[in-house]
């Protein structure tokens, strides 16, 4: 059998979505001069990304079974002594893994939109936008080299800049996709720092060459400090992570994420944009293994994005909302895990994370439609008897969510609870508090979503935002006011991801976690940091996990969630208003998001507009205008006109002139020789 994998086929996997990209894009919007029709632009989209996906199926197979790798460069750009700057690819387990992963669910995606998005106007640009943003996220997940994670990184974030605000005309579309760019604009200039000091010490950008090259860095120290240069390049790396993987506190362009259509709350949320940032870390594992300082930071912050972004989905009452902090406290899990330097543990729960996430935000697109485009949960209620499909995809993505037993979820979560319990790291007390607390908190918001959706009195004629008959902003119109299921090309994607949420986790643990899947693609040093050897020596196959984890704490801190949620949502419904009046601070202090927007706005924006008009009306106009500019040009007309009266034109001031100057040279060499 082939030990290796050919270029060409490799790099049909991106350019078959960027070719759908570019058809749709161009020959199917006004741009292009509309030559092509819906049906043909989702065709052509949709042939691209399934294309990709079987090319990556293949990739993967060839990966596990032949054991192909393949490592090379393609396309050599420029040249700079011996600093190349390159494309090429990068295929070992940890990429065919992404691989698969990016290609399904960009294809679910594709099919999901032909329903969801069958009335809008822009339906040729929505899968022009969503394969584009496919081919990014291939090109940064297959790159071999820094300068190509770079090109991905940014290019993932300018698609989702575009997605965000696909409705143009709603204000805030427009305020939610410049906030996610901005603050993504943070982290990467955290992550180009990174990047520069790679480069500067090891003059390369190639991953093997750099990883050949750790133990040399690991030596230095960044000059004018006694800081390690290693901790210094792992800490600004992850400033990038912070911001692409939304971590605290450059979290708060995620949830606005949501003002765009739900097809790409899936598309970033599950498997691509917000999990660059694990990839990269889990990626650039030889040289986080160099600094605990860097893993202990990543760690904390992990650790207080999982419990404390939990808390606020709580009080969410915008379905896509609340999927959005589940997004963000199971991120946090991941970092979790890579600050405990359990990383394929992290890629685990980001593979499994990817299938139910999706399938959660696609059943919530489901729910949406069959309400006629409400996404208020108070308003909702006894669903389930309408939406059947809708109905038991939603619950089978709950149940993986909050690790049950035998779902996916429960292998990958439980995974990280006991490699973060066995670690030794600084920190490591506080995160396992935080991710056993976040057990409780997922279940609790998760059927609080679940019941206040699907069972429960019917609450459609409560809404006051209803309308009949009428058409809504999106230009979706309302013709019945009871729920109705989805068409199939909306359902069947959420069947499809029902599948690996389920059983995923439990085909793929022992290979992934405990065999040679991730040889070569991840590297750990067992003896600064044995946690995944200790957590190989409890693990006895993924069934006596499944039954051992229903005695252990995490089950019974989820059960205590649901317990919790159906009582007070639907044995005691009265109950959580008048908790809310209670407790009306705290509620507060979530309502307003630890008022992280408000500290932004007026007290960061206000300080960057302060200082920028400060430096506008002293720097610019005062200094280099007034001084600078205006005062160089003042002085120069000063001196001509001066100069300009010694030029009277009589022979008798000229004569007068050299006679003083004569005197002046005379008195000079007679005082220099005295």
């Amino acid at each position: 059998m082939s030990q290796t994998l050919s270029a060409s086929t490799l790099l049909a996997v991106p350019l078959a979505p960027l070719a759908g990209a570019l058809i749709a894009g161009i020959l199917g919007t006004t741009f292009g001069g509309n030559w092509i029709g819906r049906r043909l632009a989702h065709t052509v989209t949709i042939l691209g990304v399934f294309l990709a996906f079987i090319l990556s199926a293949m990739t993967l197979q060839s990966v596990v079974s032949d054991g192909a790798r393949f490592n090379e460069t393609l396309y050599t750009w420029i040249t700079l002594g011996s600093l190349k700057m390159e494309v090429g690819f990068l295929v070992d387990g940890l990429t065919a893994m992404m691989m698969c992963v990016v290609t399904f669910v960009s294809l679910m995606v594709h099919i999901y939109t032909i329903g969801y998005m069958e009335d809008d106007a822009g339906y040729n640009r929505f899968f022009a936008y969503i394969s584009l943003f496919t081919f990014a996220m291939l090109m940064l997940v297959m790159s071999n080299n820094m300068l190509q994670l770079f090109f991905g990184w940014e290019a993932v974030g300018l698609v989702s800049y575009l997605l965000i605000g696909f409705w143009f005309n709603k204000p805030s579309a427009v305020f939610a996709n410049m906030k996610a760019f901005l603050v993504n604009r943070v982290g990467d200039f955290g992550f180009i720092l990174g990047i520069a000091l790679i480069a500067a010490y090891s003059n390369t950008l190639n991953y093997t060459e750099v990883f050949a090259k750790a133990e040399e860095l690991s030596r230095l120290t960044l000059p004018g400090t006694g800081w390690m240069l290693v901790t210094v390049i792992c800490i600004c790396l992850f400033i990038g992570a912070m911001g692409k993987s939304a971590q605290f506190p450059l979290h708060v362009w995620l949830p606005d994420s949501m003002e765009g259509p739900t097809p790409i709350s899936a598309l970033i949320h599950a498997a691509t944009m917000v999990t660059a940032g694990i990839f990269m870390v889990a990626r650039m594992s030889p040289l986080f293994e160099l600094s605990d300082t860097a893993l202990s930071f990543i760690m904390v912050i992990g650790a207080i994005t999982a419990l404390f972004m939990g808390f606020l989905g709580i009080i969410q009452n915008d379905i896509k909302r609340v999927i959005a902090y589940s997004t963000l406290s199971q991120l946090g899990y991941m970092t979790v895990a890579l600050g405990a330097s359990a990383y394929s543990v992290a890629v685990f729960h980001l593979m499994t994370h990817a299938f139910f996430k999706a399938l959660l935000f696609l059943a919530a697109g489901s729910v949406i439609i069959g309400m006629h485009h409400n996404q208020d949960i108070r308003w909702m209620g006894g669903v389930r008897k309408y939406m059947p499909i809708t109905w038991i995809t939603f619950l089978l993505g709950s149940l993986a969510l909050i690790g049950t037993p035998f779902f996916s979820g429960f292998y990958s979560k439980d995974s990280i609870i006991e490699v973060v319990g066995e670690s030794h790291l600084w920190g490591s007390g506080f995160a396992y508090f935080a991710v056993l607390a976040g057990v409780f908190v997922t279940a609790f918001y998760s059927f609080r979503l679940y019941f206040l959706v699907f069972h429960g009195q019917e609450r459609y004629d409560q809404n006051p935002d209803a309308h009949h008959d009428a058409h809504d902003s999106h230009g979706h119109h309302a013709e019945h006011h009871d729920p109705h299921e989805s068409p199939w090309v909306v359902y069947l994607p959420l069947i499809l991801l029902a599948i690996p949420s389920v059983c995923i986790g439990f085909l793929t643990i022992q290979p992934m976690l405990f065999g040679d899947f991730f040889k070569g693609a991840i590297f750990v040093n067992v003896e600064r940091h044995p946690a995944m050897e200790e957590l190989a020596t409890l693990f006895h196959g993924p069934v006596a996990m499944a039954m051992h984890g229903l005695s252990t704490a995490p089950f019974w801190l989820a059960l205590s969630g649901v317990v919790l949620a159906y009582f007070l949502y639907i044995v005691k419904p009265a109950w959580p208003a008048a908790i809310k009046r209670t407790v009306n601070p705290l509620y507060q202090l979530l309502e307003n998001k630890y008022y992280l927007d408000w500290f932004n706005e007026n007290v960061l924006a206000r300080g960057m507009r302060g200082l920028g008009m400060l430096l506008w009306k002293v720097g610019d106009q005062k200094l280099i205008d007034g001084a600078l500019v205006n005062g160089s040009w003042n002085l120069v007309g000063w001196v001509s006109g001066v100069v300009r009266r010694l030029q009277s034109g009589y022979i008798y001031h000229y004569a007068f002139g050299m006679i003083i100057g004569v005197f002046v040279l005379m008195t000079y060499f007679v005082w220099l020789n005295r």
